[in-house]
C-alpha cells in the first residue's frame, strides 16, 4: 500500500483519477476535542479490482498542499464517490471551501434502492461486495503515528469495497430510473448553509419550551457568545457550556462572578475567567436587548390542528408507497411531515421534487377525499373515488 505525503505525489494520483469515470474517497478524522474536525487521513481508490488505492496522510505530510485534491473535486468528468458523505463534505468545505462535483453518496443511493434507512457501510459490503470487514481498528485514534499495517488496511477497505458498491447501485438507479432522485438529495448535501453555523443564529438549535421574550433574549446572547468562543478557540461548544447549563443561566441570569459560581450545571471549564466574563457580558446583553430585537419561537407547528385520523391514514399510505417503491420511508417523509400535511400545511419538502411523484400527489388526493385505502391480505391498495 502507498502513502502520499508530498504535493507532487498527490498531484500525480489526482491527475490519474481525472482520467477515470470515478474515484472512491473516504476520510478519517477526530472531533472529540475540537470544534472543527481534525483531518487525519484521506483514502482514495481508482476503479477496477486492480485500481490503485492510496492513503493521503496530512499529518506526516504536514507541508503537503491539498490543492491537487480540490482541483480533482472541481473536475466534473470524474464522479467522486463517498459513503455517508456529510462529515467528509464539511471537512473539505471548511478547509478548502470546495464541494466534490459531481458527487455520489452510496448511503443515499442505497436508501433509494431499498436497503433501508441510514444503511451502514458494513452492511453494504456484506450484501453487495459479499465481503466481511475487519472491525478491530474501528475505534482507532487516527491522529497518532505511525499507523499499523492493520490500521492502514482497515482504512483502505473503506474505499476498495466502495468501488463494487458504487457500480452496483449506479446500475440499479439507471435500471429503475431513480438517478434524478439521488441527485436531488445530493444537491441538499452541498448547500453551504448546512455546514455554516452563524453565532447570531446559534440559539435556534437550542430546544426550549419557554417562550418568554426576555428569557429567549438571554438564550440568544449566551448561545452567540458560546458559538463565537468555540469557533475562535477551536474547542467543542460543550466545553464552554452545555445546553442545560446555558438554559439554567438564562433562567438565573447571574450578574456577578459570585452569582455565576452558584450555577449547578456549569462545568469547571466554564468557570474560567475568560469564559466567565463572556457569560456575564452575554447575560447583560440579553437583559438589555430591546423588545423589538428579542427572538421569537415559531409557534405555528405547536398550534397546528392535526387531524389524527388523517395522519394515521397518511402513515398507512407512506408505508404502502415505500414498500412498493423499495425506498426507506423516512427518506420520503418524517412523522412530523405527515402531521403537518394532516394539519393543512403544503409548503413542505415531501410535497416537492421526486417525493411529490412518489408519495405527495396521492397524499394530497387522500386529504381531498379523492382516493381511499383498502387492504387485501398484506397489501394496501389505493382506490380512486
Amino acid at each position: 500500500m502507498r502513502t502520499i505525503i508530498t504535493t507532487e505525489d498527490l498531484a500525480a494520483f489526482c491527475l490519474a483519477a481525472k482520467a477515470e469515470a470515478y474515484v472512491t474517497i473516504d476520510t478519517e478524522f477526530l472531533r472529540e476535542r475540537t470544534y472543527w474536525s481534525k483531518l487525519c487521513l484521506i483514502q482514495m481508490a481508482l476503479p477496477g479490482a486492480q485500481g490503485e488505492a492510496v492513503l493521503v496522510d496530512p499529518i506526516e505530510g504536514h507541508a503537503m498542499s491539498m490543492e491537487p485534491l480540490y482541483d480533482l473535486f472541481r473536475h466534473e468528468a470524474t464522479v467522486k464517490v463517498f459513503h455517508a458523505a456529510r462529515q467528509d463534505l464539511e471537512i473539505f468545505f471548511v478547509e478548502g471551501n470546495v464541494f466534490p462535483k459531481p458527487l455520489f453518496d452510496t448511503q443515499i443511493a442505497a436508501m433509494v434502492c431499498g436497503f433501508g434507512e441510514q444503511v451502514g457501510y458494513e452492511t453494504l459490503v456484506k450484501k453487495i461486495a459479499k465481503e466481511n470487514l475487519d472491525k478491530t481498528s474501528r475505534f482507532t485514534d487516527w491522529s497518532r503515528r505511525p499507523l499499523s499495517d492493520a490500521q492502514q488496511e482497515y482504512a483502505l477497505a473503506d474505499v476498495t469495497h466502495l468501488r463494487v458498491i458504487y457500480e452496483f447501485l449506479a446500475a440499479q438507479l439507471a435500471k429503475n430510473g431513480r438517478s434524478a432522485w439521488v441527485e436531488e438529495e445530493l444537491a441538499l448535501l452541498t448547500d453551504p448553509a448546512i455546514y455554516t453555523v452563524e453565532p447570531e443564529e446559534a440559539w435556534t438549535r437550542i430546544k426550549t419550551r419557554t417562550t418568554s421574550g426576555r428569557f429567549l433574549a438571554v438564550v440568544k446572547a449566551l448561545a452567540r457568545f458560546r458559538e463565537s468562543y468555540a469557533q475562535g478557540q477551536n474547542v467543542p461548544r460543550s466545553r464552554v457550556m452545555k445546553d442545560d447549563a446555558l438554559l439554567e443561566l438564562a433562567s438565573t441570569r447571574p450578574q456577578t462572578v459570585e452569582e455565576l459560581g452558584r450555577s449547578r450545571l456549569l462545568m469547571r471549564e466554564g468557570r474560567k475567567a475568560e469564559i466567565a466574563e463572556g457569560i456575564l457580558a452575554a447575560v447583560k446583553a440579553g437583559l438589555e436587548m430591546r423588545p423589538e430585537d428579542m427572538p421569537k419561537i415559531d409557534a405555528s407547528r405547536e398550534q397546528m390542528q392535526v387531524n389524527p385520523a388523517l395522519a394515521d391514514l397518511l402513515r398507512v399510505l407512506l408505508k404502502a408507497k415505500s414498500e412498493a417503491l423499495g425506498v426507506a420511508p423516512r427518506l420520503i417523509a418524517s412523522s412530523a411531515d405527515l402531521d403537518a400535511i394532516a394539519a393543512g400545511e403544503r409548503d413542505l419538502e415531501t410535497l416537492s421534487g421526486w417525493r411529490l411523484e412518489a408519495f405527495g400527489e396521492d397524499a394530497l388526493r387522500l386529504c381531498r377525499g379523492e382516493i381511499a385505502l383498502s387492504a387485501k391480505g398484506n397489501e394496501v391498495r389505493v382506490i380512486r373515488l
